[in-house]
């Protein structure tokens, strides 16, 4: 963390059973401590307010918050106690904000990533973290290819792709664009650089919401392709140790399971590569485990110039632009492992798009366009953990799994890029000792997915609590707070989101600048045709929202401007770009 940026409050939960005790530790701060012993190592569970000034839960003192969130568990372990009585499945709960919110009471300390709904360990101690970060060499970008945290180039959306997007969306009528996608029977593979435009991938495969794989000629000239392997195509663990081992990253245990995720440690990355030879050595067995270094935030951490570049594909990426505007965390991680770790079945975190290189290796991907994950429940209600297990032949378990076809296969090779599409849910194994590097993306192509996902999540955990909501005061706002535990993310947070991508969209538009130009002549990645495609998606879902009686009830003292006057501000731009 670059700067503290809110205060929170922090969940303990100690014990199991009749014997767990919860505490709130107040405050929390950005660096990730409290002052007692619980530990959040991840800030977007306390999802910073804009303008980053300290702040309080509404209404409540912490003295206040203590008194009403010590009832509320207490009446939810009597709830747990009467479930099992009647033979209620914790199974049930697997997949949803509400399932989430049920494990944190059976695995303390162990709350899990907004991210990726993986687990997030707790924080290494301070002195296991290296006091200066060591930079790997720079190299130079290719020519049209931006570099991550620096100045970019941008083909810019030409007006004849913004009418034919605005055109999509409105033939839509208000059906979510996830859940409108035709049958596939294969994935397509783009060979060929020069003969494929942003254009083309936007008409082609981001309004549609379609998988693709990109050739490994669109990564040739990444840095990383050169340095971080060997010339026999596997990982380049002395240079990786020269650069990066006294770093500590996440390592997950694939041969544990605990609800849908894996269990989570920290540990320096030398270590890691000590133990994946070890790995290598004993015929990819251990007395350890199948440990997986996943979501490891190379960019957050390090000057990342020259490991990798943005491709021009994904530039329109609102989730890391909040983020670095923040200059809080991001959404771009490192994932490396051995032959056999695997991610188990999941879908991106807040319905986000997703692509993922393989700087070396080979994945094995298991695709399931949005909706065919629900006849691949389970009697309980619970997505499957593992798409491949044998289990899901069986009909008594698995009642739906008929109406589910085969899902997409496809093999990537060393190289690759894997578009992963909103809303698909997937799973993913390593055939090779294999490293890659992948982001989260949301912009106004899947905005309203992530909208759609939010409403779900409060959905689910108002269902979860509803028998206190006539007894315990303040229920609606307590159902925000746990929402944003469980998801990173609540109302409030989603419309200071929306809040930064509009403003300067519009600062873009009233400066009338040039593609690409913004005042002191920083290059940022956008035209005007594309900001104006984005502030008509931001109207659209922000109109949604202020019409959402949920919203309605979050304090509006926390808004600036208010969301009906920035809406007013959208529809006026809107109006005005229709010439443009």
């Amino acid at each position: 963390m670059k700067r503290a940026c809110a205060q929170g409050l922090a969940l303990r939960v100690s014990g199991s059973g009749r014997n767990s005790e919860c505490r709130l530790l107040v405050p929390l701060d950005c660096s990730g401590t409290t002052s007692g012993s619980a530990v959040c190592t991840s800030p977007v569970s306390l999802w910073p307010a804009v303008g980053c000034e300290p702040r309080t839960p509404r209404g409540f003192t912490p003295e206040a918050v203590l008194a009403n969130t010590s009832f509320f568990f207490s009446q939810f372990k009597e709830q747990r106690r009467r479930n099992a009585q009647v033979g209620f499945r914790a199974s049930a709960l697997r997949g949803s904000a509400a399932g989430r919110l049920h494990r944190c009471f059976h695995y303390p300390y162990q709350p899990l990533c907004p991210r990726c709904s993986f687990d997030i360990p707790r924080a290494p101690p301070r002195s296991q973290q290296p006091s200066r970060l060591p930079v790997p060499p720079r190299q130079t970008p290719s020519p049209g290819f931006p570099a991550p945290h620096g100045r970019r180039t941008w083909p810019g959306m030409d007006r004849e792709t913004r009418v034919f997007a605005e055109s999509h969306f409105r033939g839509l009528e208000g059906r979510l664009p996830s859940r409108v996608c035709p049958k596939l029977d294969r994935v397509d593979f783009i060979e060929k650089p020069d003969s494929f435009s942003y254009a083309d991938f936007f008409k082609g495969y981001l309004l549609p919401n379609l998988p693709c794989v990109f050739s490994s000629a669109f990564t040739e000239d990444w840095g990383s392709r050169r340095l971080w392997v060997t010339p026999s195509g596997k990982p380049n663990f002395d240079y990786l140790l020269q650069n990066y081992g006294d770093v500590v990253v996440p390592v997950a245990n694939c041969g544990v399971q605990e609800y849908n995720s894996n269990p989570k440690e920290h540990m320096p990355l030398r270590d890691y590569i000590s133990y994946w030879k070890e790995y290598i050595q004993a015929n990819y067995s251990s007395s350890r485990g199948c440990l997986y270094l996943k979501d490891w935030h190379l960019c957050r951490d390090f000057l990342a110039e020259g490991v990798f570049t943005l491709p021009i594909y994904f530039s329109s990426d609102w989730l890391n632009e909040y983020w670095d505007a923040l200059d809080v965390d991001d959404y771009r991680f490192v994932y490396m492992g051995p032959t056999g770790t695997w991610s188990p079945f999941h879908a991106d975190v807040f319905r986000s798009f997703s692509w993922s290189v393989n700087i070396c290796g080979r994945k094995k991907w298991f695709f399931f366009p949005p909706g065919q994950e629900e006849a691949l429940r389970d009697c309980h209600g619970g997505l499957p953990y593992d798409v491949t297990s044998p289990t899901l032949l069986d009909s008594r378990l698995h009642p739906m799994r008929d109406r589910c076809g085969p899902p997409l296969e496809v093999t990537q090779e060393a190289g690759e890029m894997v578009f992963v599409p909103s809303g698909w849910h997937h799973q993913v194994h390593n055939l090779e000792d294999t490293i890659s590097i992948n982001h989260n993306w949301v912009n106004g192509c899947n905005l309203a997915n992530m909208w759609h996902f939010l409403q779900q999540e409060l959905s689910a955990v108002q269902q979860e609590v509803i028998e206190w909501r006539d007894t315990m005061p303040d229920w609606h706002h307590h159902c925000q707070v746990i929402m944003k535990s469980c998801s990173g993310i609540n109302f409030e947070e989603f419309y200071h989101f929306l809040k930064i991508i509009a403003e300067r969209r519009l600062l873009l538009l009233a400066k009338g600048m040039s593609p690409g130009q913004v005042e002191g002549g920083e290059d940022t990645g956008l035209g005007p045709q594309q900001a104006a495609f984005d502030i008509g998606r931001i109207a659209e879902v922000l109109e949604s929202v202020v019409a959402h009686p949920d919203f309605q009830r979050v304090d509006p003292s926390t808004f600036s401007p208010r969301p009906e006057v920035l809406l007013r501000q959208l529809e006026e731009a809107v109006a005005a770009t229709t010439s443009l």
